[in-house]
């Protein structure tokens, strides 16, 4: 998007079997795996380091910004490969440094303000250590130590502080950033996607579609349990593979599990639908789902949660249900299949929100606006 507006692009990354070809791949970090558990006392040592402070990534990047002389950085999901020690790098060259906050990783060691079963805010009322404490780290006490070490680090380093910009897909994820971090500069930039997709096809095939990781943050088995619980008017397709996968296809047998789908094939799935649920029982940011169901004209049935409600509007472009409640969602479940011309009219209003607010076209704009706007004050 950014190259077709002109602008000229400079990768770095962590080195990975999946990487797009890259002229600069030779700057990119070694990858470290985190997850080996047979690494000897030394090794795991210099990792844990890695994880927190990688110097390998800090001189890599310093090298590459002496060489190109790129105007302004932009992070996304630096986290534990590169590090958040690189902002500091960029800053100190000279560069406007923008980073794209994707999750709740500034305010949650863990990323995901999510423990057993519930969604948790204690690192973001109390201390970071609260993760070591509860073991969010796959219940792994050393694990879930390194995760409190990192963010305790990234406090004392200030190097979010650094950032001149920190973009949130959404209002709620902003006002979670402010709290932990009340002197950055936050601005609201909501996801976007194509607005030019192929709607040819598009119709009210009768199913409910949910799409999505078959976990339980998700909120997939409250959607199977309330579809019992509801009149069942029309079938319920589930597109998506996770750790609930085999458990939801033995107990639910009047739900079609149609496992991983892409290109062409979900796309006729989304075109189809009556409407696309979204049960989230964790904080979402800016749901891509909400997007895709939006791209094609389809109203949205939204958990009330996180940044869902600024996406769909109650009675305009969807409706809402009380998160984790199977009865408050087999009504409005019901109350869908019972309405068509109601669906329709939404769906409707769904499009138009996504042509409004949600483009790919409107994100390019937005972006751009904050890039010039942060060149202007480096001219000044």
């Amino acid at each position: 998007m950014l190259e077709h507006s002109g602008a000229e692009i400079i990768d770095f990354s962590m080195q990975h079997e999946k990487n797009e070809p890259s002229d600069y791949s030779h700057y990119f970090v070694a990858n470290v795996d985190y997850h080996d558990g047979k690494q000897g006392l030394i090794t795991s040592v210099k990792t844990a380091i890695n994880f927190i402070h990688n110097s390998e990534a800090c001189a890599k990047l310093r090298a590459l910004i002496v060489q190109e002389k790129p105007q302004i950085v932009h992070f996304h999901n630096i986290y534990h490969q590169l590090t958040p020690s690189i902002i500091k790098v960029a800053k100190s060259l000279g560069c406007k440094t923008v980073l794209t906050a994707h999750d709740t990783k500034i305010a949650c060691p863990s990323y995901t303000m999510y423990r057993n079963g519930h969604t948790c805010e204690a690192c973001l009322k109390g201390s970071v250590w609260n993760a070591f404490k509860y073991r969010c780290q796959e219940g792994s006490l050393f694990k879930s130590a390194l995760l409190s070490l990192e963010a305790s680090y990234q406090m004392l380093a200030k190097n979010y502080q650094a950032l001149d910009v920190i973009v949130s897909p959404s209002e709620f994820l902003a006002n979670i950033i402010r709290q932990k971090l009340p002197h950055n500069r936050i601005d609201v930039i909501v996801n976007g996607i194509d607005e030019h997709v192929d709607r040819k096809g598009v119709e009210d095939g009768r199913y409910f579609l949910y799409l999505g990781r078959l976990s339980v943050e998700k909120g997939v088995a409250t959607l199977a349990q309330a579809y019992q619980e509801s009149q069942q008017l029309i079938p319920l397709k589930v597109v998506g593979d996770g750790p609930l996968y085999s458990e939801l296809v033995a107990n639910y047998d009047n739900i079609e599990f149609l496992g991983f789908q892409s290109g062409d094939a979900l796309h006729t799935l989304i075109k189809r639908c009556s409407a696309v649920i979204v049960p989230s029982e964790c904080y979402e940011n800016c749901s891509m789902s909400v997007i895709e169901a939006m791209a094609y004209g389809k109203p949205v049935i939204g958990a009330n949660i996180g940044g869902i409600p600024e996406q769909v509007r109650e009675g305009i472009e969807g409706r809402l249900f009380d998160s984790g409640d199977p009865d408050s969602l087999a009504k409005v479940m019901d109350s869908f299949a019972q309405d068509q011309s109601a669906s329709e009219i939404m769906g409707k209003q769904s499009r138009q929100r996504l042509e409004n607010k949600y483009s790919l076209a409107r994100h390019q704009h937005t972006l751009l606006n904050l890039y010039q706007e942060l060149l202007s004050e480096k001219a000044l």
